[in-house]
This record gives structure tokens, C-alpha cells and sequence, in this order.
């Protein structure tokens, strides 16, 4: 997939293309790229991707925008993922935000990107002030054709990155599982942090994230990335409010009978079960026998959720 940062001043080849945000990629996100590649294969053309970065709401009101499910490598991964060929990222910008929808349709689909077919969701809003829709786009449309896809409901529930952030904030990972199509996960390469957690007893593989995650706490998790098998966990998502004032959010991840140097290795956190909310706790030895009540709780869950040995065969495999 090649990505494109910014407009081109002319496009080079036409594209079927969509148009959206795409925040964590759901099941809604995933059947505009579906019917994207179907088009682009039936029409014969390359299927691209208009995202945009900063999210428009960041743009416009960043102190109530909504925390992001993904990171820009995330939804680029998942594009690729369904055979997209061409991502580009526009930065949203008060120049883009003040393009009329005739500018839009014009200077930016037609002559910069070279659509000749374009799929949005029914709800697509456009050009300065939100004024165009799909109607109007349909209406300023010259050189291509317009599709709308219909909102994706999931036992239900519209799918939507709105849907996802409740469910995540409610510590309800089966359904955000649902909505997305996959287990919510953070993936990032492992850093070096303070050691703090080491000299507790309990040294963490740490990742650190550039905004605010959409939910905070102590977790049950699995690892990605470490080996053939995922590898159970527990992990600190937040702001470590006993150890920092005003601190950057962070993930710590305390892997389970693990110890290797994984400094720089790209892993993913998939997030399973909420422990607790983060506290603030009075000294670092409140902190370290709260750690192992955490730890405790991490692995009782575990060993609920185990399979079942079959009945009359061999005990299960012991976990890692």
C-alpha cells in the first residue's frame, strides 16, 4: 500500500476511493473497504483511502474531542490488511476546513485525487460548515459517481467508534470486541521507563502513548508479540498518579513468568478484564502490596477462564 501525506498537486491515476475518519476500524469501517475493494475490482481501478489527522472534531474543539481508539499506524495496518493500494492523509487544517463543497468536489476529488467513483456512509458531511451531504455531493459530482453505504448494526447496535469508546469505558470487552470484529488491543515497541517498577519486583515492558487512551485502570491482559503464544499479563493504563504529578499516559505490562530484554520490540496489548480504577496510594509500599493483590487477581482470573482439560484425558497444558 503506498501512503500519500497530503494531497498530490494532480492525480496520476483515477481511484475508486471512501472517505472517513475511520477511528479503530470497526465492523462498520470494515464493510466500506469490503465494498471499496469489490468496486474498485469490478470498475478495474486502484481503491484508495481519504483519511484525515487530526481527527476534524480534534481540530475544531480539541479540549471535548473524544480520546482516539487507534493510533495512525493502526488504521493504516488495517487498510492494508483489506488490500487497500493507496492511503492519504490529509491534515485537517483551517484551510481545509474552509474549502466550500463545490472546492471539495472539484479541486480535491476530482482533480488532486482523481475519484471516479467515491463510497461515504449515509451520514457524510462535507466542505465548510458541514454544508454539503450526500445529496449535494451526488449533485456536484461531474467526473464521478457517488455511493452511500448504510449503517452496520450489530445485534442491534450501530456500529460506530461512538459505540466502541462506551463500551471500552464500561470495561465490557466482549462487546466492543463485537463492534470492532476483533479484541481491543494497544500495540506499540516497548520503551525504557523509570525502572521503578523493577525495583518493586515487578518490571514492566512499557509503552508510551502519545494522547490520552479512551479508558484508564489495571487490567487482565494478553501480550502479543513475545513468542509463538500470546503471554498472560497485567497492566497499568494511565497516568501513575502515586508516582507522577501531571505525568504523560503510559501502558505498563507485567508479563507473567517472562524475563527477557524485549527493548524495542513492537508488541500488542489485548485487554481482557478490569481489576480496579488507578488510585493514588499514600507511599511506594502501599503501592508494591497493592501491586500483588493485582497480580493475584490477574491470575485467578486466568485460571477461571482457562479451557477445561478434556474429560478422561490429559490435564491442560500448563499456562505460560
Amino acid at each position: 500500500m503506498r501512503v500519500f501525506r497530503g494531497l498530490p498537486a494532480s492525480a496520476d491515476v483515477p481511484v475508486a476511493l471512501t472517505i472517513g475518519n475511520f477511528d479503530g476500524v470497526h465492523r462498520g469501517h470494515q464493510a466500506m473497504l469490503s465494498r471499496l475493494i469489490e468496486a474498485a475490482e469490478d470498475l478495474v481501478l486502484p481503491p484508495a483511502v481519504l483519511t484525515f489527522d487530526p481527527h476534524p472534531r480534534e481540530f475544531f474543539a480539541p479540549a471535548s474531542a473524544p480520546p482516539r481508539l487507534s493510533s495512525l499506524r493502526g488504521k493504516l495496518e488495517q487498510f492494508a490488511a483489506f488490500g487497500v493500494e493507496r492511503a492519504y492523509i490529509v491534515r485537517f487544517t483551517s484551510q481545509f476546513a474552509a474549502l466550500t463543497p463545490q472546492a471539495f468536489a472539484d479541486e480535491v476529488l476530482t482533480a488532486r485525487l482523481g475519484a471516479h467513483w467515491v463510497l461515504v456512509g449515509e451520514d457524510f458531511r462535507f466542505g465548510r460548515g458541514r454544508a454539503g451531504d450526500v445529496a449535494a455531493l451526488r449533485a456536484l459530482a461531474k467526473r464521478f459517481s457517488v455511493e452511500a453505504m448504510r449503517t452496520v448494526s450489530i445485534d442491534g447496535e450501530r456500529a460506530s467508534s461512538s459505540a466502541v469508546r462506551e463500551a471500552l469505558a464500561e470495561a465490557d470487552f466482549p462487546r466492543a470486541a463485537q463492534l470492532l470484529g476483533r479484541p481491543f488491543s494497544i500495540g506499540g515497541r516497548v520503551a525504557h521507563g523509570a525502572k521503578l517498577g523493577r525495583s518493586l519486583g515487578f518490571p514492566t515492558a512499557n509503552l508510551r502513548l502519545r494522547r490520552m487512551p479512551p479508558f484508564t485502570g489495571i487490567y487482565a491482559v494478553r501480550v502479543h508479540g513475545l513468542g509463538a503464544a500470546p503471554r498472560e499479563a497485567v497492566a497499568s493504563l494511565g497516568v501513575r498518579p502515586t508516582v507522577a504529578q501531571g505525568g504523560e499516559p503510559l501502558l505498563e505490562v507485567f508479563v507473567f513468568d517472562f524475563d527477557a530484554d524485549i527493548y524495542g520490540r513492537r508488541i500488542a496489548v489485548e485487554f481482557l478484564h478490569k481489576i480496579r480504577d488507578e488510585a493514588r496510594y499514600p507511599d511506594l509500599h502501599s503501592l508494591t502490596r497493592q501491586i500483588r493483590r493485582d497480580v493475584l487477581r490477574a491470575r485467578e482470573f486466568f485460571a477461571r477462564t482457562a479451557p477445561a482439560a478434556p474429560a478422561g484425558g490429559a490435564p491442560a497444558a500448563a499456562r505460560t
